[in-house]
């Protein structure tokens, strides 16, 4: 008799861990790229797609940010896109790297400079995938709520995007909750 709990038992341990296994999976650390080249990073990228998001709820089409270096080393972001009425919406910030030079890891914010003390005001900005020759990436952020994948072109061919989705499933992101941007 105790053999057989002992085996039911050991079975409804196994069913279990077989079930968990891809939510254990989510919560492993989020890695980033090894490095990042600032000065490659700088200049315009395109949103290609996102997870939604109460912050860009206004947006239609044409989602973009700019990047620029600024002489105290801390990044300039301006972050554009068209609402449904065609009119530009614009929200001006700052990142900055938490790391060496070549650290892909940012914190980046868009409240004012004054608030700048604050640690809550600075989010997590974590390049997890990133082309050889900087024509895409992927940003999210250590709890995976977050999710940009963005291309120097407004639009990305469907073979990049497809290995791309591939590659976020690896790591554990929910690709459906993906949603497409318009340019």
């Amino acid at each position: 008799m105790r053999h057989r709990w002992f085996a039911g038992g050991l079975w409804l341990v196994l069913v279990c861990c077989t079930a968990l296994s891809p939510a254990l999976a989510e919560r492993a650390p989020l890695k980033t790229v090894p490095s990042l080249d600032v000065p490659r990073y700088m200049g315009t990228w395109h949103e290609i797609a996102k997870y939604p998001n109460w912050f860009q709820k206004s947006c239609a089409s044409s989602t973009q940010a700019t990047y620029a270096l600024q002489a105290n080393g801390q990044l300039q972001v301006l972050n554009r896109c068209k609402t449904d009425t065609g009119e530009w919406r614009e929200a001006l910030g700052a990142a900055r790297q938490i790391g060496g030079a070549a650290s892909p890891q940012l914190k980046v914010r868009f409240a004012p400079e004054w608030l700048s003390f604050i640690p809550l005001v600075w989010g997590d900005y974590w390049i997890i995938e990133l082309d050889p020759d900087y024509q895409w990436v992927v940003v999210s952020e250590p709890q995976r709520e977050y999710l940009w994948i963005l291309s120097r072109a407004p639009q990305m061919p469907a073979s990049t995007y497809q290995a791309l989705l591939g590659k976020l499933d690896k790591l554990g992101f929910d690709t459906q909750r993906l949603q497409a941007s318009k340019p």
